[in-house]
């Protein structure tokens, strides 16, 4: 192994004058510009509230930054293994909150190896064919369920039975219901009420919020809906 790393230091002398600037900048260019088109289609498709500027900034420096490393590294095994070495011991923290952040990662860093790696024309290929691939995804909502299901919450007085109180506002406008949770708000004589609903047909959110307002009285009633958009 001693032998084999020493080979490849020795070996690898030359190799800067192989690598032209040109061949740098090419890779480097090349890479920042299909970046910049995933970066695109990326914030066109992306659905919720986990956007973020620096993920995609992430996106095209990494890309970048990866090309630049392939070509540094070349055929050398020893850079390789100093590479591995070297991120070893870096801390990576930031949580990544949607799973299909982490497959444009990948997607970037795929783009990153092939510039650099002089697989140029993988590289455009990749990423005309990725882009096609999202927007159709994107454009027919490939995997998603249809949802019905709502969370309302209610600020009601104290002592009152809601499926007492509430059973024939219930039955008009829901379909099913359940409880998930009651809280006291505190100092105020009041509770509030969390529950999983689902609407009946030709029944609208607007009217169910009005005829609660107008049983509740002052409290307050929240009405929370799109819940496949929302990241938590």
């Amino acid at each position: 192994m001693d032998e084999l790393i020493r080979w490849s230091f020795a070996a690898g002398g030359d190799e800067r004058t192989m690598v032209g600037i040109a061949q740098v900048m090419t890779a480097m260019l090349l890479s920042f510009s299909l970046s910049l088109v995933i970066a695109y289609i990326y914030r066109v498709t992306h659905v919720g509230v986990s956007y973020s500027q620096s993920m995609v900034k992430t996106f095209i420096l990494m890309s970048v930054v990866i090309s630049v490393i392939m070509i540094i590294i070349g055929s050398n095994i020893a850079r390789a293994f100093s590479l591995v070495g070297a991120l070893s011991i870096i801390r990576f923290r930031t949580a990544v909150k949607d799973a299909t952040d982490v497959a444009f990662i990948f997607l970037t860093m795929a783009i990153g190896m092939a510039c650099g790696t002089g697989f140029w024309d993988i590289a455009v290929v990749l990423t005309a064919t990725s882009v096609a691939l999202i927007y159709f995804m994107y454009r027919f909502d490939i995997g998603a369920e249809p949802m019905s299901e709502m969370v309302l919450k209610m600020q009601v007085p104290q002592g009152i039975d809601p499926e007492k109180e509430f059973a024939e506002i219930f039955y008009k406008y829901l379909k099913n219901h359940a409880m998930l949770s009651a809280e006291s708000t505190g100092a105020s004589e009041s509770v509030e009420l969390v529950f999983s609903i689902e609407l009946k047909p030709r029944t609208t959110a607007q009217e169910l919020i009005l005829e609660l307002q107008r049983r509740i009285g002052e409290g307050k009633v929240h009405l929370i809906t799109g819940l496949s958009n929302v990241n938590i």
